[in-house]
């Protein structure tokens, strides 16, 4: 078990200027995306066909909860708004983006091993129809980290870019004409694979981030910003082409996520900017002792946090299978019992691997955490170039997973991020 300090040892060690705002706004956002993939999970069996499914879909008129639950944009607002404190004029752009790197991938090496193993060993108690979903779930989650990379990577470059709010409004107007260009082609009959475009959608969130860090985005203009972009979103489902779920449902014409839609690029600039209109009392929250330990304890793990809600989830869903409870759907007797009574384990399961493996997450692995070089020129433009690489590539991997189709690309991150720390090295 990982050592936790006390309340009043965090507080002693807490940096007068720290902004606890984007602190707490980071953990709970990630929390919500927690409990999030417990509620929505279902599982459906039959002989050897073995289902993985989506609550919504069942139930649609849960659909609009998803605007509540749909809060990794806060978490890309929150990280990037906090990292960026570290580029100044000057700043070696490689190294500060491998330093963020190589904490985010610390803990994931043991992740995959984990996961890969647990994967076996349920496919070999279960039967071979459990093998495919399992290996597929158990890291679908991790899309979420090779799209943070890639956004990380472009952080330097639009950090020297936003530098007032006239440019960080242009940066935000072209990514969503875009999105909303590709979003036209898409539905007007286009490859699927343009949509794959709209990737870029992430970066809102960071170009707000960097905008508020700056004092770019006064609370009153965040405000109205956030209430008109709000109705616009509500418009383009009322009246337009879009679904009504931010997550992606079976059956749906065009997700909002899978890749992101011009809907979600709306609602990213809604939830930032909703976040700096109440940032003092999410502040004045986070000031709070008890808020604020959890605050700390939270974000000194949250890769651990992300990573191991899963292989819980999956471990109640499995051990409720062999006690004769599946968890198929919202018609099914019992649904919201056993619903309530499996977010329950879940949670526990996930915080007893927290405080098992937090610490590994804050422990320097010694070839990979050795010093970083302060990289100049095309050898910095090479370090982004490979950091981004291979956050793609494990976007890409998360469709196949722990199958033939996911392992050549999670070959290629490792790859990528090999040579990021070959060209780091001092």
């Amino acid at each position: 078990m990982s050592v936790v300090p006390s309340v009043a040892v965090v507080a002693a060690n807490t940096p007068a200027d720290r902004d606890r705002f984007l602190d707490l706004l980071r953990i709970s956002s990630l929390v919500v995306v927690v409990i999030g993939h417990c509620l929505m999970l279902t599982v459906s069996v039959s002989g050897d066909d073995v289902r993985f499914g989506n609550v919504l879909a069942d139930l649609p008129a849960l659909q609009p909860l998803t605007w509540l639950l749909q809060v990794l944009p806060l978490f890309f607002f929150a990280g990037v708004a906090a990292g960026a404190r570290g580029i100044a004029p000057g700043t070696s752009w490689g190294a500060w983006l491998f330093r963020r790197t190589q904490r985010l991938i610390r803990p994931v090496g043991y992740f995959l091993v984990a996961s890969a193993a647990l994967v076996f060993a349920a496919g070999s108690a279960l039967g071979p129809g459990w093998q495919r979903p399992l290996a597929i779930t158990s890291v679908q989650l991790l899309w979420f980290l090779g799209m943070y990379l890639a956004v990380l990577a472009c952080t330097p470059p639009l950090a020297a870019w936003v530098t007032g709010t006239g440019r960080m409004f242009a940066a935000v107007a072209v990514i969503v004409v875009a999105a909303g260009t590709v979003d036209v082609v898409r539905l007007g009959g286009g490859p699927a694979e343009v949509g794959l475009l709209n990737v870029a959608v992430w970066l809102i969130p960071a170009v707000l981030g960097i905008g508020y860090l700056r004092g770019l985005l006064p609370r009153r203009t965040a405000a109205a910003v956030a209430f008109v972009v709000l109705l616009i979103d509500v418009a383009l489902v009322l009246v337009g082409p879009y679904e009504t779920s931010m997550v992606t449902v079976p059956g749906q014409r065009l997700s909002n996520l899978a890749p992101p839609s011009l809907l979600l690029a709306g609602h990213a600039v809604a939830l930032c900017c909703a976040a700096v209109a109440v940032a003092p009392w999410i502040r004045r929250l986070a000031a709070r002792p008890r808020v604020w330990w959890l605050t700390v304890i939270g974000n000194t793990g949250a890769m651990t946090l992300y990573l191991w809600h899963m292989p819980a989830l999956l471990t109640v869903l499995v051990l409720s299978h062999l006690a004769g409870g599946d968890r198929v759907g919202p018609t099914h007797q019992g649904f919201w019992q056993l619903t309530a009574a499996q977010l329950g384990a879940t949670l526990v399961l996930t915080a007893l691997a927290f405080l098992a493996l937090r610490g590994l997450e804050n422990t320097p692995i010694r070839w990979w955490d050795g010093s970083v070089a302060p990289v100049r020129g095309a050898r910095s433009a090479a370090v982004l170039f490979a950091v981004a690489a291979a956050g793609l590539a494990i976007l890409q991997a998360t469709r196949g997973g722990l199958t033939t189709e996911g392992l050549p690309w999670f070959a290629v991150a490792a790859t990528a991020l090999l040579g990021a720390r070959l060209l780091t090295r001092s």
